[in-house]
């Protein structure tokens, strides 16, 4: 696919989703703001967790009163008024596609059967905040650091909306960061990005804006493959008000 025209705000750990993060949610508030809209629609994917009923409450919970919410359910065990597998050009009205974790092999298999890269593609293109956490950070990129076969492995056929690779819960997961450096220093997975639990990094056209946390100590890291291995530059992460 081409690269991003438009806005994605990839989360590495946080959100409602994680709510055990310091302050977790102040990223939730980021995210809309970035909208600009009083109350705005907001669409959950969870492919990623075979669309799991719990995510879906947590969701719903979270948002209530703050979006008005819907829900994408590929595999058509979702909600009442879920979207219909039918009217997958609704989440082109979408303000926000939030992309819940889990498996990021599954997501992207999923996605492709259903044509939704190509639509999620022109809603970014339209203005609509593309967003994830773990598996929907990681679905963005070309490239990224998944532990959908098990053991943690390299996965390299992302959508490619975001140059490089990425690795989320970066510091977050026992074997995460040294497995990531490993991989990026070798040349398996390209030079990338990680975040780690409660940072999300903010993307416009495609580059890089700024990295923000909702927890007190956590970061994001440019790594790169140098002359001895990989190398790992802290990204300057700005703590979002509680």
């Amino acid at each position: 696919m081409t690269r991003l025209d438009g806005t994605v705000l990839t989360i590495g750990g946080g959100g409602f989703s994680m709510p055990e993060v310091a302050d977790a949610g102040s990223i939730d508030d980021f995210l809309l703001g970035l909208t600009g809209r009083d109350t705005p629609r907001v669409c959950f994917v969870g492919t990623a967790s075979g669309d799991a009923a719990s995510y879906v409450e947590r969701f719903v919970a979270a948002f209530d009163g703050r979006a008005r919410t819907s829900v994408l359910a590929l595999f058509g065990n979702g909600p009442d008024g879920a979207i219909p597998l039918d009217r997958l050009d609704d989440v082109l009205e979408q303000d926000v596609v939030y992309v819940g974790g889990g498996s990021t092999a599954n997501l992207l298999a999923v996605w492709r059967l259903h044509g939704l890269p190509e639509l999620l593609a022109e809603a970014a293109r339209r203005g609509t905040v593309l967003a994830g956490i773990s598996a929907g950070m990681n679905c963005w990129f070309e490239a990224s650091s998944t532990d959908s076969f098990g053991p943690y492995a390299p996965l390299r056929d992302g959508l490619g909306l975001l140059r490089g690779s990425a690795c989320p819960h970066y510091r977050g997961e026992p074997g995460r960061r040294e497995t990531y450096l490993r991989w990026v220093g070798t040349g398996a997975l390209p030079d990338g990005y990680a975040a780690d639990d409660g940072v999300a990094l903010l993307w416009r056209g495609g580059e890089l804006v700024e990295a923000v946390g909702e927890a007190r100590g956590a970061s994001a890291y440019r790594v790169h493959q140098g002359v001895d291995g990989a190398v790992e530059t802290p990204v300057p992460t700005r703590l979002l008000a509680g």
